[in-house]
């Protein structure tokens, strides 16, 4: 006689809760990426504000530029301690909590009475700001299933780009009709009912109450991403070759080659630097540095050409790169899905092969290039962004154990900032190197008997006709320049497309493919920092196969 079919046990504790999240993760995900929108839009609304803020608090360029300087400075020391953060408060309180002092920030920001306090605000505000995308990152990373990754990776991927895009319109009609404070209010109520949603539908995450917290590790992490930005960031203004930047790049390659033999040692590191033997991650990360510099780059530079070139107002010139956010925003849910289908290889390859002419043709701008024909450069290569974006991400982070998506969400986010920071500021560097060159070529041109201007002389229209043909000059030097800088997008762009080939081609196994996904069990100690079903420490825990073959072993 046949013994009775058992039941099948339900899963406890954090394994419950995650096995719930899997089954219906649309709507947690909705409610973390509003928040990690928000925080990332803040990066980009605040730069069309900068003239505004100067005109109404007064100061040099150089001071207000640190209403944006200091946010990115704090960014690199709060990203690398987020990992431990959430594993010691717990990813759904650490999120909760940082969407709040968010709201709590920008108030402040909107209320500086002085360009002072406004700084201190920024920076205050820049620090649950740095929190919000690793610990988004690390949540999806629990609550999806990997063989829905892709899709997923796609609608986050909307804060990533997305966001940078749309800032500059937001800002700019903000700035422009309404006033330049409701930039910073605006996160307010975002942040209250975002927290208040997250509250209701986010799982609770088992916390990592034992794990210790690296003091070196953070202190020479912090202070090398903290000199590297800000050598990155005054370089133009200090010169490059000052003794104020070597220094700081000296100390910070010091201090970041440390941290690397301090983490290597270390029983409790505060970034697990052996994920980088995960080659999809590492291959991952530096086809992303290569995306961000040239999306910050020329997200930075197009502007810049229709106002200073062409005359447009600020908003005028976000409006010419919306159909680049807007159709990023289309493709990245359907790349995710392609992801899902195929892998992240082609999706990849093509989009990057996409920047690449794209960022080829940006290069034949020139001062009288007609503004639709600009914006349909940019939609081109918001196509190719859209496209390569989420599967190259995603392909990086889905052969990272679960244990291990902490540390992997936030080395992911410290690339993003610092490779969009180091990246933006080299390619100034080089605009300012080739506007020098350009224009000592064009002095050379001019006769030697030429008079100088002065305005204001005998015969004024004279001067002003010179004068007009100064300017005119500058516009051209500055539009050669930037040419250059879309030239050399197209060769990193093209280089990268090269190296999407080494990612993986076809879809992640799955229990659909082989009929059930295999399992493991093994006990996990306490002290190597892991949770069982239960979330209890050295109890039996369940790990899901690997998408691929070797993908959950280094090397």
């Amino acid at each position: 006689m046949s013994s009775p079919a058992r039941a099948p046990v339900r899963p406890t504790g954090a394994a419950a809760a995650r096995q719930d999240a899997q089954n219906g993760w649309g709507l947690p995900l909705l409610v973390l990426i509003i928040g990690m929108f928000m925080s990332v839009l803040d990066t980009s609304i605040v730069n069309v504000a900068i003239p505004t803020i100067q005109n109404e608090f007064g100061g040099t360029t150089d001071d207000v530029e640190w209403v944006v300087t200091g946010y990115t400075l704090t960014l690199g020391v709060v990203v690398p301690i987020t990992a431990w953060l959430g594993d010691r408060v717990g990813l759904k309180q650490l999120y909760n909590l940082a969407l709040l002092a968010f709201a709590a920030g920008s108030a402040l920001c909107g209320l500086a009475g002085n360009l002072n306090g406004l700084v201190i605000f920024r920076i205050l505000q820049a620090i649950p700001g740095g929190i919000l995308p690793v610990i988004t990152l690390a949540i999806l990373l629990r609550i999806v299933p990997r063989h829905q990754l892709g899709a997923a990776m796609g609608l986050y991927g909307l804060g990533i780009v997305f966001a940078p895009g749309i800032g500059p319109v937001l800002g700019g009609y903000l700035v422009e009709y309404v006033n330049w404070r409701l930039i910073f209010y605006i996160n307010v109520p975002i942040g209250i009912l975002g927290a208040l949603a997250a509250t209701l539908v986010l799982p609770q995450f088992p916390r990592l109450a034992g794990r210790r917290f690296d003091a070196l590790g953070f202190l020479t992490v912090g202070s090398g991403l903290f000199t590297l930005l800000l050598a990155t960031s005054e370089g133009e203004n200090w010169g490059w070759g000052s003794y104020q930047v070597l220094g700081l790049f000296t100390y910070s390659i010091l201090s970041l080659a440390l941290f690397v033999v301090i983490e290597l040692e270390v029983d409790d590191p505060l970034l697990d630097i052996r994920i980088f033997r995960y080659f999809p991650y590492t291959n991952s990360l530096v086809l992303i540095a290569v995306l961000m510099t040239v999306m910050y780059g020329i997200l930075f530079y197009v502007p810049q050409f229709l106002q200073l070139v062409q005359g447009w107002g600020a908003f005028d010139a976000g409006l010419t790169v919306l159909p680049q956010a807007a159709v990023m925003a289309v493709l990245m849910p359907l790349a995710g899905r392609i992801y899902d289908r195929i892998g992240p290889r082609w999706p990849a390859t093509i989009g990057l092969t996409t920047v690449a002419v794209s960022t080829y043709l940006l290069h034949t701008l020139t001062v009288d290039t007609a503004r639709q024909q600009v914006m349909w450069l940019m939609t081109l290569l918001g196509a190719g962004l859209g496209l390569a974006f989420m599967p190259i991400l995603t392909g990086g982070v889905a052969v990272i154990p679960l244990n291990r998506t902490s540390a992997a969400s936030a080395l992911n986010n410290v690339v993003q900032r610092v490779s969009g920071a180091i990246g933006l500021a080299v390619l100034t560097a080089i605009l300012t190197s080739q506007r020098a060159e350009q224009l000592a070529g064009r002095a050379a041109l001019v006769p030697a008997n030429t008079p100088t201007p002065h305005i204001g002389g005998p015969s004024v229209p004279d001067w002003l006709s010179i004068y007009a043909v100064y300017q005119q000059t500058q516009q051209h030097v500055f539009v050669g320049a930037i040419d250059d800088l879309f030239l050399i997008a197209t060769g990193i762009s093209g280089l990268a497309a090269l190296g999407a080939l080494l990612l993986r081609s076809g879809p992640a196994v799955t229990s659909s493919a082989v009929g059930s996904r295999p399992t493991t069990q093994q006990t996990v100690p306490s002290s190597d920092g892991k949770f069982g079903n239960d979330g209890q420490p050295g109890s039996q825990i369940t790990l899901p196969a690997p998408d691929q073959e070797g993908a959950n072993r280094p090397g």
